[in-house]
């Protein structure tokens, strides 16, 4: 299997690759089921609730509510967005028990401030590393997202993302959006050690700083392989807070490039040095 299948973001935007057929299949593979009742169960477990307690969660990129069905049997209410109405239909014929929102979280959320207890999202967010249209910026769109987040979750509760992330690249992209919306946390891995059940958890705070939970497995990581990676820098103010990238950063040396490219000028290839600060010198 080529890496492109095993990565539906490279093959169609999410409302056309997620179409009736797609949606169907889906929800009727007994593997997907299971592997989704998995990552909501670790994603609750990360969002460490209050017990006995009943919350109204977010589920973002919910599909046919499989992983919405783990928060019902939980005891908590909920609200689903996707972008892929083929998806929500199947969710309303299999008659979920929350609510559910037709929307592109890349053009931020549509909810009151201080609405949610906590946020869970499995398998969604890679999506908007993604420019699917010549419009589409994924700083930009990923700082829509996580802004509007921050709004509509109470101080103090979390956001967890389970994530497949293509690259260091991506995670540090989706990750330096987050703190610029005043997001603290970082990213928790299980079973760092393990090709096939290493997952990566982005586990956000709003507005209240919580210390990390550690990854499964990372007792018997080897030495030099983390299980966490932090970012607790307070909320960072910039000048340009509408979406716009900070001058001589890498994501707006990047967009700089991108759009050379479009205009079909010459451009330096990118490396891991792009936009990297040099030190002086004397």
């Amino acid at each position: 299997m080529s890496s492109s299948c095993r990565r539906p973001e490279h093959i169609a935007p999410p409302e056309v690759f997620y179409n009736e057929e797609e949606a169907k299949k889906y929800t009727q593979n007994s593997r997907i089921i299971e592997i989704q009742n998995q990552m909501s169960e670790r994603a609750v477990e990360l969002l460490s609730l209050p017990e006995d307690q009943t919350c109204l969660l977010l589920d973002v990129g919910c599909g046919s509510g499989l992983s919405g069905d783990y928060l019902s049997e939980e005891g908590h209410h909920w609200v689903g967005v996707d972008i892929s109405s083929a998806m929500l239909d199947v969710a309303v014929e299999r008659e979920v028990e929350g609510g559910l929102v037709l929307a592109d979280m890349g053009q931020g959320l549509p909810f009151r401030a201080g609405t949610f207890d906590g946020c869970i999202s499995i398998s969604a967010l890679q999506w908007l590393c993604n420019a699917d249209k010549k419009s589409h910026s994924p700083p930009r769109r990923l700082h829509s997202f996580f802004s509007s987040l921050y709004s509509c979750l109470t101080r103090g509760a979390r956001a967890v993302f389970q994530i497949y992330p293509e690259n260091s690249e991506q995670l540090e992209l989706i990750t330096a959006q987050a703190m610029r919306a005043g997001f603290t946390g970082g990213v928790v891995v299980d079973y760092p050690n393990s090709t096939k059940a290493k997952k990566f958890f982005l586990c956000l705070f709003a507005g209240v700083s919580g210390v990390l939970p550690k990854g499964l497995g990372s007792e018997t990581a080897e030495r030099g392989v983390s299980s966490q990676a932090h970012f607790t820098t307070q909320r960072l103010r910039y000048k340009a807070m509408k979406g716009k990238n900070v001058k001589k950063s890498r994501d707006w040396i990047m967009e700089k490039k991108e759009r050379r490219r479009r205009q079909g000028r010459e451009v330096r290839a990118d490396s891991k040095y792009t936009g990297r600060h040099r030190r002086p010198h004397f």
